[in-house]
């Protein structure tokens, strides 16, 4: 095989399909999962990224997403609420992710659906091995497989203690309407987690915990939800006569928070990592959605500018190395048994303190102006 391979359906991997085909580009794109499916994530579409889709004429907005305003922090019996500095969307990556792909199709990408990328070997060429098709060498790979390593070409952060969990709700009609137009974040020591609506009627739970809290629950989700309802009573609230929508929760462990993949004297020029393959801010505490767009909408131009991936990665990582910083900072702070209340007190005392976070943390403007590429 020759031309363009991506590899992974997600949502960069589908964004960067999408604008090279758009420039008039032959794209192979090849996506693991043969039907949608749910993803982690907590489903946060910040301005940045909505900005992002609608450049590639994909308006997120007809899809059924829950407008989101206000963010609400919360811990034991105290909470913080505080006006987002632009309005969110909560939307299912299900839904987004497959509304993607179809967009891709439509613009001429080819999709091919339920082949995995077992191996990468970078000898004498790009050579990628996918499970139940030919070997395939492309001339450009981009690399969009997500949170999950792949065999050949391992990112090199070092994987976190921290455990990922993911659900969905149906919250009793009272609890649906309070928790209408916030994202909620529950403090605990240990980790935090968010809840927030999404759409046809669902509620969005993702829960980020260090192993050995996990450990001390007996390692069991229904265990530990219990936990977190006996010292979270307004999350007990908020859940009380729920309806749980998933027969077991999504999990994920390991993840090298805080990584950015710099370039090395071993990567080939033809390869563009994108998404959490260069990248991964933590869950909360950071806009890994708009962050995933962003490497898509810069590897595209980097690459259709006859650019190496060399420059693309480094230009990446002067956009969002310094939002990484302060979100996994944010993120071990918080989850601290005593700098944790003491950054809720001070909190309690500027609110918008949480929406200024929120700007720090984000994808800085001038590096999303379309066309504006500045060389490092």
């Amino acid at each position: 095989m020759s031309g363009i391979l991506i590899a992974g359906g997600g949502l960069a991997g589908a964004a960067t399909a999408i604008a090279l085909a758009q420039a008039g580009r032959k794209v192979t794109l090849i996506e693991r999962e043969a039907v949608p499916t749910h993803k982690i994530c907590g489903e946060f579409l910040s301005a940045e990224a909505q900005i992002s889709l609608s450049r590639l004429g994909f308006n997120c907005r007809t899809l059924g997403g829950e407008r989101i305003t206000h963010v609400r922090l919360i811990r034991g019996n105290r909470s913080i609420t505080a006006k987002l500095p632009f309005e969110g969307l909560g939307l299912t990556r299900k839904t987004l992710d497959e509304s993607l792909l179809r967009h891709a199709a439509a613009a001429g990408v080819s999709v091919q659906r339920g082949h995995a990328v077992q191996r990468i070997s970078l000898d004498g060429g790009l050579h990628v091995e996918v499970d139940r098709s030919p070997p395939l060498n492309p001339e450009t790979l981009f690399l969009a497989t997500g949170k999950h390593e792949t065999r050949g070409v391992a990112r090199d952060g070092k994987p976190s203690r921290l455990v990922g969990f993911k659900t969905y709700f149906r919250l009793s009609p009272a609890q649906h309407m309070a928790l209408a137009g916030h994202v909620e974040l529950f403090l605990f020591p240990g980790g935090y987690a968010g809840l927030q609506r999404v759409e046809n009627g669902q509620a969005n739970f993702c829960l980020v915990v260090e192993a050995g809290l996990l450990a001390r629950a007996g390692s069991k989700f229904p265990a530990l939800l219990a936990h977190l309802q006996n010292i979270c009573p307004q999350l007990a609230a908020r859940l009380a006569g729920a309806e749980v929508l998933l027969s077991a929760p999504l999990t994920i462990a390991r993840v090298p928070y805080g990584f950015v993949h710099r370039p090395r004297a071993q990567d080939p020029a033809n390869l563009f990592r994108l998404g959490d393959q260069a990248a991964v801010i933590p869950s909360f505490t950071g806009d890994g959605m708009a962050i995933a767009l962003h490497s898509a909408a810069l590897a595209a131009e980097y690459f259709l500018r006859g650019e190496t991936s060399e420059t693309y990665h480094r230009r990446l990582a002067r956009d969002v190395s310094g939002q990484i910083q302060r979100a996994t900072a944010l993120h071990a702070a918080l989850s601290m048994p005593l700098l944790g209340p003491v950054l809720f007190a001070m909190a309690r005392g500027f609110p918008q303190a949480l929406a200024i976070s929120a700007t720090f943390t984000r994808v800085p403007e001038y590096a999303r102006l379309s066309g504006a590429i500045r060389h490092p």
